[in-house]
Parts: structure tokens; C-alpha cells; sequence
């Protein structure tokens, strides 16, 4: 059977709901998901809106998020099939988009596979992890400082 970038991209989006945010992002509540092409699949604009975020439909959103209120954390996660890994730009990109949000930001990129995060391995921005969808209990953090925590510059501004 032939699987399409779509059909993989839900399949991956699948295993964060499932397998991702009760192990990492426990209590969490999804926010936004969506897939490749802005076909959005979930959104809360109400409980984005309370933290600071506002939706546009026309800005290249992540694949999920996800609100953690008790750590005040908002994780962002890409999908590979989505809108690539967050690289150095795309984590740019990101802290632009939510800029105001209330809540420290997470930068999460999620593959399949270890073979398939290979090609890009090169291109992951520091501060940020990396989720295998086949080793859902692991994660790889890039830089050591802290494991699965907002960094200073992802911080929300003072108001």
C-alpha cells in the first residue's frame, strides 16, 4: 500500500496525541492540529487566546500544540512531513509567531523513525528535543543544559 506524505503526516500526528503527550506533556491539553497544506484537523482558539496567542489560519503553524498549564509550558511540535525539523530559522520563526504568548515555548521535532530523522539531523536547532515515534518512551535533547524546559529566550516578555 502506498502512503502518502498526508497519510503519514496523520499517522505521526496520531502517535503525539497517544504516545508523546502522556509521557512527556502529561495533563496537557491539545491546543492546535493540523496537517500539511493548513488543512487544520483541531483547534482551540478560545484556550489560545487566554495565553496569549492568536490563531491565523494563513501562518504556517505547528503540526500540534500543546498547553501544559501547570508548567506554564506551551510545546510546539513538528512534524518531518509537515513543516520540516526546527532548524535555527524555524525556531525563529516560531518564537516570532508567539511572540506574546504567556507561556514558556518548547520546541519539539517529531519522526517516524530514527533512519528518517538521519537526513536531517545536521539541521536540528539547539534548544530544542527530538521525538522517534518508534522509541515513544525516548527523547533526544539538543544541549545539555536542561531536558525538556523552556529556555531563557523562549520565555514570555515582561509586560
Amino acid at each position: 500500500m502506498l502512503i502518502t506524505p498526508l497519510a503519514r503526516s496523520h499517522i505521526l500526528v496520531k502517535a503525539i496525541v497517544e504516545e508523546f503527550c502522556p509521557r512527556f506533556v502529561p495533563g496537557g491539553v491539545i491546543l492546535y492540529t493540523g496537517e500539511a497544506e493548513r488543512n487544520v484537523v483541531h483547534v482551540q482558539i478560545e484556550k489560545l487566546a487566554r495565553i496569549g496567542v492568536v490563531f491565523d489560519p494563513e501562518v504556517k503553524t505547528p503540526s500540534v500544540v500543546v498547553h501544559r498549564a501547570a508548567k506554564n509550558w506551551l510545546v510546539l511540535i513538528e512534524t518531518i512531513n509537515g513543516a520540516g525539523p526546527v532548524d535555527d530559522k524555524r525556531r525563529r520563526e516560531l518564537k516570532g509567531l508567539f511572540a506574546r504568548c504567556k507561556s514558556d515555548l518548547l520546541f519539539v521535532t517529531a519522526f517516524e523513525t530514527r533512519r528518517g530523522m538521519l537526513p536531517f539531523f545536521s539541521q536540528i536547532a539547539w534548544e530544542s528535543e527530538v521525538w522517534i515515534a518508534e522509541t515513544p518512551d525516548h527523547m533526544i535533547h539538543f544541549n545539555g543544559r536542561r531536558i525538556l524546559g523552556p529556555y531563557p529566550d523562549a520565555l514570555p516578555k515582561e509586560s
